[in-house]
C-alpha cells in the first residue's frame, strides 16, 4: 500500500493553535492537517451545533420546490416520493414520506426494482405514477441526469422535483426544481451532502414555512446519519452536525424500525462505524437480495411488533447476502486459479448464476 501523507504543518502554526485551544502541539498539528485552523473551527469540530446548519433556502431552486409541494397539498394532489434502492435512497424516501404524511395523507413511495428497472428514475415508475393519479414526483438520490425521463413525465402532466447530490451533466432536467448543491449555479455553502441530506434540507425548508424550528426536525436525523455513514461522504461541515445529532437519536430515541434492528444486533451503543458496518449493510440487503421497498417499509413502520417482523426478514436478506458473497468470491478465485491467472494485474471471471446484487461487493 502506498500512503499519501498530508503536508506537516509548520511548528509556528501548530504552537499557535495549541496555545489557543489549550491542547498538545501534536493534537493541534492533526487538527491543522484536517483544515481546522482557528478556535472557532475547532469549536465547531468538537461541539457541533444545529444552529450552525445553513439556511435551506440558500440552495438553488429550494423556493420553487417548497412552492410546488405547498401547491400540491393545497390542491389535494397525490405526491409520489421516489428514491434509489440503496441506503441513501431508501432512507431519503423514508424521511420525506414520513414527514409529509405527518400532516398530509395523499403520499406514497416508489423504489425501482434493481433488476427490472435499474438505477434511477425509470419509465416504469413514471407509468406507475400516471396509472395511479400522481401529479407530482419528488425524486431523491437520483434524477440529476434523467433528462429524457423528466420530459416523458412532463408529456403526461406529471411534475418532478429532483433532490440529488451527484455531479450534474452539462444539461439539467427540465423539472420544476432541481436541488443539488453540486450544481454550478448553486451557491449553497456545503457541497458534500448525501441524497438524504438534500432531502433533509427540503423538509427543513418546508418546516420553516410551517413555522417549525430545527428542534422539530431532530427525530429525522437517525435516517440522515445512517445515509451519511453508508454513502461515505466526508463527515465535515453540515455532515458532521447531522451525523452527530443523528447518532444521538439512534442511541436515545430511534424510529421504530431502527429499534427493531438494534434489538436484533444487541448493541448497547452505536458509533458511526457501527452504522457503516452493521446497520447500513442490513438496509442495503433488501435492495440487493429482494426489493428496496422492504427497507422503506421497515423505516416507516410505527408498530413495534410489525417492525420486528420486517427487521427479521431483512436480517435474513443480509444473511443470504453474506452467504452469496462468500460463495461467489470462492468460485471466482477458483476460476482465476484454474486459468492460472493469479499473477495477472487484471482478469475477468463470469458465471450466469452469480447474484447481480452481490457482484459489486465481491
Amino acid at each position: 500500500m502506498r500512503w499519501t501523507l498530508k503536508p506537516k504543518p509548520s511548528e509556528e502554526n501548530s504552537s499557535k493553535l495549541a496555545k489557543e485551544l489549550g491542547v498538545d502541539v501534536l493534537i493541534a498539528s492533526l487538527l491543522l492537517q484536517r483544515g481546522i485552523e482557528t478556535y472557532e473551527a475547532a469549536r465547531n469540530f468538537f461541539r457541533p451545533s444545529l444552529s450552525d446548519l445553513h439556511d435551506p433556502f440558500l440552495m438553488k431552486d429550494m423556493d420553487k420546490a417548497v412552492a410546488r409541494v405547498e401547491q400540491a397539498i393545497a390542491k389535494d394532489e397525490n405526491i409520489l416520493v421516489y428514491g434509489d434502492y440503496d441506503v441513501d435512497g431508501t432512507t431519503s424516501v423514508a424521511l420525506l414520506s414520513s414527514y409529509l404524511i405527518s400532516y398530509y395523507p395523499n403520499v406514497a413511495t416508489y423504489i425501482p426494482d434493481r433488476y427490472d428497472e435499474g438505477y434511477g428514475i425509470s419509465y416504469k415508475g413514471i407509468d406507475f405514477a400516471e396509472d395511479n393519479g400522481f401529479s407530482l414526483i419528488v425524486a431523491l438520490d437520483c434524477g440529476i441526469k434523467a433528462i429524457e425521463k423528466v420530459a416523458y413525465a412532463s408529456e403526461k402532466n406529471i411534475d418532478f422535483i429532483i433532490c440529488d447530490h451527484h455531479r450534474p451533466g452539462p444539461e439539467l432536467p427540465k423539472a420544476i426544481a432541481v436541488l443539488d448543491p453540486k450544481r454550478e449555479d448553486c451557491e449553497y455553502p456545503f457541497k458534500e451532502l448525501c441524497g438524504c441530506g438534500v432531502g433533509f434540507k427540503l423538509i427543513q425548508a418546508l418546516g420553516v414555512k410551517k413555522g417549525e424550528t430545527i428542534d422539530d426536525m431532530i427525530l429525522y436525523l437517525d435516517l440522515v446519519a445512517t445515509a451519511i455513514g453508508a454513502d461515505i461522504v466526508p463527515i465535515t461541515g453540515e455532515n458532521r452536525i447531522l451525523a452527530y445529532y443523528g447518532l444521538k437519536v439512534l442511541n436515545s430515541n430511534p424510529r421504530t424500525g431502527f429499534k427493531a434492528i438494534i434489538k436484533q444486533i444487541k448493541k448497547q451503543t452505536l458509533t458511526i462505524t457501527d452504522v457503516v458496518f452493521i446497520i447500513a449493510p442490513r438496509i442495503n440487503a433488501a435492495g440487493r437480495m429482494k426489493h428496496g421497498n422492504h427497507a422503506v417499509t421497515l423505516l416507516t413502520e410505527t408498530n413495534m411488533n410489525k417492525a420486528i417482523v420486517w427487521a427479521s426478514e431483512i436480517e435474513q436478506f443480509n444473511t443470504d447476502r453474506r452467504d452469496a458473497d462468500k460463495r461467489i468470491t470462492r468460485e471466482a478465485l477458483i476460476q482465476i486459479s484454474e486459468k492460472k491467472e493469479e499473477d495477472r494485474m487484471t482478469t475477468v471471471v463470469y458465471d450466469e448464476t452469480w447474484h447481480k446484487g452481490v457482484i459489486g461487493i465481491v
